[in-house]
């Protein structure tokens, strides 16, 4: 996955962990993660993690959509940076994710975020729109 489409479903992801039991397993592994890459920001990670967890609880129990759009931005630009920093994050960052939510029952997992990708081409434009990585060679 490339780091930008992560970095967006890993922000809502992470926010969406926080709701959950499996919120300590996701924290530590945000904060392991950040504390490989940039490690004299990871104790204030943590602690922006603690805090968007009492926001987000807060925000679902008074059911703002908004606010909860809000944090999860907040996240994908914090991991969107991660990755900038160290593109090989990517990797654990998924995992991390994978096995958090792994961690509860399958009725309890929050959904995996999806990219839809949508072109629309006229004349002899060319289109080329990728889920994934991508090698174009042309003569």
């Amino acid at each position: 996955m490339d780091p930008e489409t992560l970095a967006q479903t890993a922000g809502t992801t992470v926010v969406a962990l926080m709701a959950t039991d499996a919120w300590q397993r996701t924290r530590d592994g945000v904060v392991a993660l950040w504390r490989r890459v940039r490690p004299a920001q990871a104790d204030e990670v943590g602690t922006a993690l603690e805090e968007t967890r009492e926001e987000i609880l807060l925000v679902l129990r008074e059911g703002d959509s908004a606010g909860a759009e809000d944090l999860e931005w907040d996240w994908r630009r914090r991991l969107r940076r991660l990755l900038a920093a160290d593109p090989s994050a990517a990797q654990e960052l998924e995992e991390v994710l994978a096995e958090a939510r792994a961690s509860l029952p399958e009725a309890e997992q929050p959904p995996v975020p999806s990219v839809q990708l949508t072109a629309h081409a006229s004349g002899s434009a060319r289109i080329y729109q990728a889920g994934r990585d991508q090698h174009i060679t042309e003569r």
